[in-house]
């Protein structure tokens, strides 16, 4: 073994320990997400504190210590699977113990009949399972349990407390079929026709109503077990094209934090949920690299906005905006070692040749062991795997 793998295993070993994740808190009394009311006024219940990293619960230095460096390294991977193949998406669970899998299109095989148990079984350490689930265009589970209004429909139409209502039941309903993490509430401020990239999945192109509305469905989230991400940092809705279909630029940093910022300006004070960050350059930010990629990018989320939680990149695999460029293993390790705690492709495929790529990373330090240790502290609290 090299030097630099013994290091590497040495840093990795150590373990940062506090308090043990807080009890959810009770879902509220069910509210019907097929019917409309009017809007009335409301507010938004103050966020609770989020956790630091180093108040890990207990545990984790034995989590990690337990997995090899290669399944340390698949834990902090996200990668698209066949919600209508309920044995492949098990069997790769078994073979690769990453660390998520996510369930895009509209197959719905492993969303019925606790399909999702055979996977978790497969398992070492739990599975998270993440659907994009906003409402509107952007819906998994519609065909199952009704239908929920975008989110610029529910900011017309309903208070912020009516949307954590419907946030809510959403939530009890994902967490029934299995799923553990929402790629939702749309937190991009917009005021794009409603079909464009982003358009009505935008609450407002107020970004103070933006910030009530995506916070109170995001609770409601939470109280129902489910991790919601807040998407796409450092903001989409005033970029210059989509980037699924191409490289995109945002305005300069200093328009972004007067606009599109805001919503994240008390991010660090929800707990129990994510951010994801999208592939948007950001002059006088990123120097023209996505911002999934661009370490500056994640200390702007850090540092400025203050928000210790999990963060996880846009889809690597399936938007032009990175697979033009950048060649999926080289974009998930030059992720990781910007910033981002799990890589996510839609595709699917090519674990083997992304965890390949990482262990030689890991080894040479082109990914540090301090990183990959924060990421899986990060990780496994979110997963409440410690």
């Amino acid at each position: 073994m090299r030097r630099t793998e013994l290091l590497g295993l040495f840093v990795l070993a150590v373990a940062l320990t506090g308090c043990a994740t807080p009890a959810p808190a009770p879902a509220p009394s069910p509210v019907s997400i097929t019917q409309v009311p009017p809007a009335a006024a409301s507010s938004v219940p103050a966020p609770e504190p989020t956790p630091s990293v180093e108040a890990a619960p207990a545990g984790c230095e034995k989590v990690i210590a337990d997995l090899p460096v290669r399944r340390r390294l698949a834990q902090l991977l996200v990668v698209g699977v066949d919600a209508s193949n309920a044995r492949a998406a098990t069997d790769l669970v078994r073979a690769e113990q990453i660390g998520g899998i996510f369930l895009g299109g509209n197959a719905t095989g492993l969303l019925r009949d606790n399909a999702l148990s055979a996977v978790q079984a497969a398992a070492t350490v739990p599975v998270s399972v993440a659907v994009d689930e906003e409402g509107g265009r952007v819906q998994r589970i519609d065909e199952l349990d009704g239908d929920v209004p975008s989110a610029r429909k529910m900011a017309q139409t309903l208070s912020p407390d009516e949307v954590k209502a419907v946030g809510a039941e959403r939530g009890r309903a994902l967490r029934a079929r299995g799923v553990t993490v929402d790629y939702a509430p749309d937190v991009d401020v917009t005021d794009q026709p409603d079909n464009a990239v982003i358009g009505d999945r935008s609450f407002s192109p107020d970004p103070e109503v933006v910030r009530a509305y995506a916070f109170a469905f995001a609770e409601g989230l939470r109280e129902s077990g489910i991790q919601p991400v807040f998407k796409h940092f450092p903001g989409h809705g005033h970029a210059s094209g989509d980037s699924h279909k191409g490289a995109v630029v945002t305005p300069p940093l200093a328009t972004l934090r007067g606009d599109d910022l805001v919503p994240y300006q008390a991010i660090a004070e929800f707990d129990g949920a994510a951010v994801m960050v999208g592939h948007v350059a950001v002059p006088g930010l990123t120097s023209g690299k996505p911002a999934s990629l661009a370490a500056p990018a994640y200390r702007l989320l850090r540092t400025d906005y203050h928000f210790d939680g999990p963060v996880i990149t846009d889809d690597l695999g399936a938007m032009r905006a990175i697979s033009a460029r950048y060649p999926l293993p080289t974009a998930v390790v030059q992720a990781l070692a910007a910033g981002a705690d799990q890589a996510l492709w839609s595709s699917g495929g090519r674990v083997g040749e992304v965890l390949d790529r990482l262990e030689k990373a890991a080894a040479t330090g082109e990914l540090p062991a301090d990183r990959i240790h924060e990421a899986l502290l990060r990780v496994l609290t979110a997963k409440q795997a410690c």
